[in-house]
């Protein structure tokens, strides 16, 4: 059973179509990546889904309710978080808590408040203020504020946005342990390896929805071919090769070069020439999830003026 059944969501501020009949499909206790570049309306399709943003267009469930007529009852149901920090700074991490377990009047405060504590492992800090935390510990006080009430679907928008890797590896550890328990999550983040997470990815650029699956099947399905050419990169060197026929992209990898492009046969013959005229080795290498979204957001770089996304 899907958690998320949603079909041609459309939104319009003005005359900006920001999300353009856009469908999504997220299975129950699975974990979804949600990519796109900055203002390619994540966020606005988040809201749509949790209920805060009522679509123009479209249709669909979440958790079992109408996404139109029963979006009282999807909030009841769904953890957000959002990009910003939210909370009140000058109050102690127990009291943050407190106060949103009083916002969905939850019985036995305390002793929810106490569990969701020792849950996120927030309890040696809990008399900590808020604003005084670090941006790992930040999130952690975020994430146990949507999971107290028990909510069936997590929505988070970006939440390892300037975050240390240490802490985001406890928090997708965090993520994974939930969703074993059974909770749906649907997580926007620009990280490639915590995409590679998920157990499926959507991407979404200026309010359409280009692709979707494993990140194997997006791979694969991008049709991109990628060589590593050993070679010393320099800005002179990497243009010289960006001109090629069949480059769409050049980076500097250490001491080599990642090349990318969506033809193959062009791509091999013009690496293969270039390569043997300057005693060069060239070399197949995997595609991976980023060189697929550097081709996405360059083919999508310029959105009508009509999908200027927010």
């Amino acid at each position: 059973m899907n958690a998320v059944d949603v079909t041609n969501l459309t939104k319009r501020f003005g005359k900006r179509t920001v999300v353009d009949h856009v469908s999504l499909r997220v299975a129950e206790g699975e974990i979804v990546g949600f990519l796109g570049p900055n203002g390619s309306g994540k966020t606005t399709t988040i809201r749509m889904i949790c209920g805060l943003l009522t679509p123009d267009v479209g249709e669909g469930h979440v958790l079992g309710f109408d996404v139109i007529r029963e979006a009282a009852k999807i909030k009841a149901q769904v953890g957000y978080m959002t990009q910003k920090f939210s909370f009140y700074e000058d109050l102690t991490i127990e009291e943050n808590l407190t106060f949103v377990a009083r916002l969905y009047d939850l019985p036995e405060r305390r002793k929810t408040v106490r569990a969701t504590l020792d849950e996120l492992g927030l309890t040696s800090r809990r008399d900590q203020l808020a604003g005084t935390l670090s941006g790992g510990w930040k999130q952690r006080l975020a994430l146990a504020a949507c999971i107290m009430h028990r909510p069936k679907l997590l929505l988070l928008d970006e939440p390892t946005a300037g975050v240390d890797p240490k802490a985001r590896r406890e928090f997708w550890d965090e993520i994974h342990r939930l969703a074993g328990a059974g909770v749906t999550v649907l997580v926007s983040t620009h990280y490639m390896d915590e995409a590679e997470r998920c157990h499926r990815i959507s991407y979404i650029s200026y309010g359409k929805m280009l692709a979707a699956g494993t990140v194997e099947d997006v791979v694969r399905d991008s049709g991109l071919t990628t060589f590593v050419l050993r070679a010393h990169p320099d800005a002179a060197l990497m243009t010289e090769i960006s001109k090629l026929p069949g480059v769409t992209q050049v980076a500097a990898f250490g001491a080599s070069l990642h090349v990318v492009g969506p033809d193959r046969e062009t791509l091999t013959a013009s690496l293969a020439a270039y390569a043997t005229a300057h005693s060069l080795v060239c070399e197949p290498d995997r595609t991976s999830l980023e060189d697929v979204f550097i081709q996405f957001m360059s083919t999508a770089s310029e959105a009508p003026a009509n999908m200027r996304a927010a």
